[in-house]
Formats: structure tokens, sequence, C-alpha cells
């Protein structure tokens, strides 16, 4: 076997490989031989077709297959031999029976990046107190409030805050009708937010059966991947508006919310427990983020474009994914495949770079996902749908299933010492040290001041 690489640009290599003719000769007789044993050719027994009849009529087929039992039996050996690190699979290419009986394809490949890591023991991170307040419990009770509120006819004023309108609405962009943003007797619960902030504002102050039209700008990163960035006229129509009937707060509605709670204390006392744990955890997943910011400032190397390009298609698919449970394409929705790609560019180009300084962190500090860390990982998954931890484990059926999986549970580990490595500052002091620092920089300028003053 001969094998020479080629220099692609960056981490991009691409790969020659020749085999001898004696190899691919004993390959395709093989291939032959076994077609020979098989075919059902008009005129002659089974086993008894002559080669040349079968190359005539076989030939393609045993080459093509023939093609993909030499690529799959030499590539892996031929990156081992030229010790390459590779980290995704092969792109094939031009695949050749060559006339003197060799065989020759190319295989595309991209390396891992080699770096020296920098900064991952001791990061700097702001680290807010965390702490409910009786504000939020309040905030939390009136979401109840709303909830269990029954709902009745309004007929003598118009939309206010916190009015349920029924609605019919079209969308229109540039004079065009969206036949994607479009609805029928829909409740808008205004002032949520859950339609938009703008267009819920739009509805306050008009009256039953009321027509009217309004332009809404959506930022180009709003949820919905239909309306961003695209200045909307909406034509809507309000069919009906109700209110709620809010009950008092008091001892019994805490007991209508649940039967565990027999006083709003008790109520109160639940929510403040739960509001305190989902405060926690999101401020964990906000340490997280800013450590990975850091590490990647810190830590600049070139990435593998086929990694970046995967990571992308991803983004690309979750998007339609969620346009499809809607009944849409990309090009129904109006978004350029391109374009979105370039604006997911950067992000992939962040998370491929993240993943790599991970795994480079792992590495150095020998952290793996032992036998208990799947176990535990199983038993969460099983906590958070209701499952059992063997039908957990059904779903886990082959390797390929399992490495994202591990994959995820090295990274939560690799960030968990990650966490327990850094030097927390709370903000308050931080903001303290600034004060101070501003303080010492307006004495020094004016000692400054004094002085050029004295010398003149």
């Amino acid at each position: 076997m001969q094998v020479t690489v080629n220099e692609v640009g960056g981490l991009t290599k691409k790969l020659k490989i020749v085999l001898p003719k004696e190899e691919v000769s004993k390959e395709l007789d093989a291939g032959f031989s076994k077609i020979k044993n098989e075919a059902r050719i008009k005129g002659f027994r089974r086993g008894k077709v002559p080669r040349h009849i079968l190359e005539r009529t076989y030939g393609q087929q045993v080459r093509a297959e023939v093609a993909e039992k030499l690529v799959q039996a030499t590539y892996f050996d031929a990156v081992e031999k030229e010790k390459l690190d590779v980290v995704v699979h092969p792109e094939i290419k031009t695949p050749v029976f060559e006339e003197d009986g060799s065989f020759s394809y190319e295989a595309e490949i991209d390396t891992r990046p080699q770096f020296e890591l920098h900064g991952y023991k001791g990061i700097e991170i702001e680290k807010e107190e965390v702490a409910v307040t009786e504000d939020e419990i309040d905030s939390e009770i009136e979401k109840l409030r709303k909830e269990m509120a029954p709902l009745r006819n309004v007929e003598d004023r118009p939309v206010q805050e916190s009015d349920i309108a029924i609605v019919d609405f079209d969308g229109y962009h540039e004079g065009k009708q969206m036949p994607q943003v479009h609805g029928e007797n829909v409740n808008v619960d205004v002032g949520t937010g859950r339609h938009g902030e703008e267009f819920e504002n739009k509805l306050i102050g008009m009256k039953k059966l009321e027509d009217s039209s309004f332009e809404v700008d959506f930022s180009a990163d709003a949820p919905n991947p239909v309306l961003a960035g695209k200045k909307v006229e909406f034509r809507i129509k309000v069919n009906d508006i109700k209110e709620r009937v809010l009950p008092e707060i008091d001892n019994e509605f805490a007991k209508d919310v649940g039967e565990e709670f027999n006083s709003l204390d008790a109520l109160r006392s639940h929510i403040r427990e739960k509001r305190q744990a989902e405060k926690e955890e999101a401020m964990e997943s906000i340490i997280s983020d800013s450590i990975m910011s850091k590490l990647i400032e810190a830590n600049q190397f070139e990435v593998p474009s086929r990694l970046v390009q995967h990571e992308i298609n991803e983004y690309i698919k979750q998007t339609e994914d969620t346009l499809k449970r809607g009944g849409l394409s990309l090009e129904a929705a109006g978004i350029n495949r391109a374009e979105a790609e370039e604006r997911y560019r950067e992000t992939a180009i962040k998370r491929v770079r993240g993943d790599f300084i991970l795994k480079k962190i792992a590495e150095l500090e020998d952290i793996k996902v032992l036998d208990e860390d799947l176990n535990d990982g199983f038993a969460r998954i099983a906590k958070q749908y209701n499952m059992t931890v063997p039908e957990v484990k059904g779903y886990f059926k082959s390797r390929d299933d399992m490495l994202p999986f591990i994959n995820e549970l090295l990274n939560e580990k690799i960030l968990k010492f990650l966490h327990a490595e850094a030097n927390f500052v709370p903000v308050s002091a931080r903001a303290e040290n600034n004060d101070t620092s501003d303080t010492e920089t307006e004495e020094a300028e004016e000692k400054t001041d004094n002085t050029e003053t004295s010398g003149e």
C-alpha cells in the first residue's frame, strides 16, 4: 500500500492511497467467484457462467462492492501508517481501478488541532448571591392566581393588560401575505409576552369586533424563524375579550393550589424553595457559560472545518424540524440556507473549539466517565421522565447510541472540575473594588490638579 499525504489547507489533508494489483486482483476474483455461484443467466448452468459474461453483466456491481471493501479494509491502516490524528469521518473521492490493475482512492480528512492549553485553573468568575425575594414569591403567587381564575366576557370596555383577547390575524411582509402567519380565534394573554410584547401592546385599547393593522419589527434573533429579521404588518380583528375573576389570596387559595398546602405560608415556603433551586441551577449554567467564554478567549486555535460544518448542519436541522412541525420548509418560511449557515458559523466555531478545550482538560486531569457516572445519568433521566432505569437503558441499544450521552456526562464532569477550580468574586465585592478604585483615581487626579496649580 502506497500512501501520499497532501496539505489542503489548515487542518485538512488529502490522502492518496494506492493498492497493488495483486491485492486488487485477489478481491476481484473473490467478488466474481461469489456472483458466479449466485448468477442466473439464460443458457448457462449456475456456477458455469464464463468470467467475460459475468464481467459484461455484473462488472459494475462487483467493482463497486470491491471498491467499498478495499476502502474499508485499508483506510484506517493508511491513517495509522502516517500517524494522523483524524477527528471526523473521511470524505472518500475518486475510487479508480487503474489500467495496470492497481486501485486508488483519495480520502480528505480533518486532523485534531494541536495547541497548548492556557489558564484553565483559577479562572476568575463573578458570582451573584442567589436569593429569593418576597416580591418574586408574590409574583409567582400572582401567576397561580391568574391560572386559577375563571374567565368572564367583557362587553363594555376595550382590551386591557391581563385580559384574554380572542383574535383573528394575518401577517404581511413587503405587501405580500405570509400564509404561515395566520390565526383564527387565537387566545392572546395580553401582557405575558407569549405572542411578543410589541404585538400584545398593540391590542391594548382595541374593542370587541374592531379591525386594525399595525407593523412589528422583529429582531434577527427572534425565536420564530419565520418572523426573525422582518418587518411584519399584522391585520387583526378582535372577536372577543375576556377578563379574569381573580380569587382572594388566603389559606383557601393555597389549598386550591394543592392539597399538600394547608396554609398560605406553606405555599409561600414551597415557592421559595422551588425558586431557590431554579435560581441556583440557572446560576450554575451562567457560571459554566462564563468559564467557557474565558477559556475560548484565552485559547485561540484553528478548528476542523468539517466539524464546524457538522455543527452548522445541526443548527439548520433544528430550525427545519421546528418549521416542519408547522408544516413549513426553509424556503416557505423565507429563510435563505446560505445566509442561515453564515449566521450560525461563529457560534459553531466556538462550540467546536470549546469541546476540544474540554477534552484537553480531561486528558491533562485524567477525567473519565465511570460506571457510577453512567448509573447516575440513567437515574437522572428516569426521574425526569418518570421512567424506570431499565427502561432508560433500553433506549441505548448500541455504542453509537451511547456516545453522545457519554460525551455529555464527560463535559458535565469537566465543568464541575472547572467550577471547583474557579476563583469566584462576589459581584458586590467587585462593585466595591471598582468604587474604591474610582475614588482613588479621583483623589489622585485632584492631587495632580492641585500640584499643577501650585506650580503655576
